[in-house]
């Protein structure tokens, strides 16, 4: 019997996906645990396996579609059935956007039917019949607001463009039946409608080519809102408290220097730090612990997430357990995290439920910043740029050493400042002399 398969959850706070791309087409036989499609959740793209055996009778969401969590996307039966009573849902919105622009065409086409007299009373004068030029031509319809008529698509065919790319096209004046889509199937993108645009306004290319401000509208994607939420909560459930410190780095530079000599390889600054942090968190084990509002869980593995940022938002995924592993086997498991991270290819067991998280902007020249606490932590370091700084040296001599700021956020529910201070009173010490952790 033909049954429909829903959206599931695929991250702990998905309530929609969005259909990337059907890997099965209709008629396909699938087996239990095949790739349905890919979709697009508020941390990732993540693959979707079939649920049961048989065949994919219907795709009930195209690609583009955003579907919420329940919500039907295909139909799976037996081979020849008929996927008949499966209600489509997740129109794309394109889709619905079209069907709401071609009902003015479709009412020329359709005459109106004559709405039907009622009998007139005794006595009383018959009404003359309107002539026959009036009941044999349908009335035109009022004339379409300007933006039906902008995305009324081409006589020879529908075009098939993302809601971004129709509302830039409304804001701009653009008649989408004139742009070639770059897009999947031809559809129309908002880069396409820019593109548009400049080859027709000399001064808008102009502006764009002297990146000149421009008023636009930039949709929201599921991660994006997903990190709002979850940050909003942090900042505001969370009574953050800052310990800033200045902690010298050359012998950390050295001992790297070192150590990838005799390698051969680079290990990264960043593999470093996080084992530097899980020393000193086993330490502070308060500091490595969960607010559950009617208790405070310690945890016995140090989990520590790595901010990075991507072009459609930031995400922090995880290495575990890095109190039992050494900095080479951290720096590997890191790296391929990141990959993983730049290609989209994340999963939950990637970077669900971290204990600390690291955050460095040294890179981009930050030499320091506070950062919010990413949940179910209670504390975020957040790492500067490593430069020369003027300090005073053992004989009170004036000189440039190598340093960097570091800022401890803290939840203060259950960090209090003594506890903070200790702690990161003894993370500059390990890195300062990368030999204490073997104390």
């Amino acid at each position: 019997m033909a049954e429909n398969i829903p959206m599931l959850a695929l991250s702990p706070t998905m309530e929609e996906g969005v259909i990337v791309k059907w890997v099965k087409n209709e008629g396909d036989a699938v087996a239990q645990g095949d790739v349905l499609c890919e979709v697009e959740t508020d941390k990732a793209t993540m693959e979707y396996e079939s649920p049961a055996d048989g065949v994919l009778l219907k795709i009930l969401a195209q690609e583009g579609s955003s579907v919420p969590v329940g919500k039907e996307i295909a139909t799976i039966g037996e081979a020849g059935e008929k996927a008949e009573g499966a209600a489509k849902t997740a129109e794309p919105e394109h889709e619905k956007e079209e069907k709401a622009v071609e009902k003015p065409a479709e009412a020329e086409k359709k005459p109106q039917e004559p709405a039907k007299a009622e009998k007139p009373p005794e006595k009383a004068e018959p009404e003359p019949e309107p002539p026959a030029e009036q009941t044999q031509k349908p009335r035109l319809p009022e004339e379409a607001p300007p933006q039906q008529k902008m995305t009324k698509p081409a006589a020879e065919g529908k075009f098939v463009a993302t809601p971004l790319a129709r509302r830039l096209a409304d804001e701009r004046g653009v008649d989408l039946s004139t742009v070639q889509g770059s897009g999947p199937d031809g559809r129309i993108t908002r880069d396409d409608v820019k593109a548009a645009v400049s080859k027709t306004s000399p001064q808008a290319a102009t502006a764009a080519a002297q990146g000149t401000l421009e008023d636009k509208t930039i949709e929201i994607t599921p991660k994006r809102k997903v990190i709002a939420d979850t940050l909003s909560g942090s900042k505001f459930s969370a009574p953050h408290f800052y310990l800033k410190v200045t902690a010298g780095v050359e012998n950390l530079m050295a001992a790297r220097a070192r150590l990838n000599k005799s390698l051969n390889a680079h290990v990264s600054v960043n593999a470093f730090l996080i084992k530097f942090v899980a020393e000193t968190l086993r330490r502070h084990p308060m500091v490595n612990a969960t607010w559950k509002e009617d208790a405070i869980e310690q945890h016995a593995a140090i989990d520590i997430a790595l901010a990075v940022s991507q072009p459609d938002g930031l995400i922090a995924p995880v290495v575990r357990d890095c109190g039992a592993k050494g900095i080479l086997q951290i720096d590997t498991e890191l790296k391929a995290l990141v990959d993983k991270t730049r290609k989209g290819a994340l999963t939950r067991a990637d970077y669900a439920d971290s204990t600390f998280t690291v955050s460095s902007l040294g890179t981009y020249g930050i030499e320091e910043f506070t950062a919010i606490i990413n949940p179910p932590g209670s504390a975020i370091l957040a790492v500067g740029e490593f430069m020369k700084i003027c300090v005073a040296d053992e004989n009170e001599q004036i000189c440039a050493k190598l340093c960097a700021k570091l800022t401890l956020s803290c939840d203060h529910r259950l960090i209090d400042g003594a506890i903070g201070a200790n702690f990161l009173r003894d993370l500059k010490q390990m890195i300062e002399y990368p030999i204490e952790p073997l104390y």
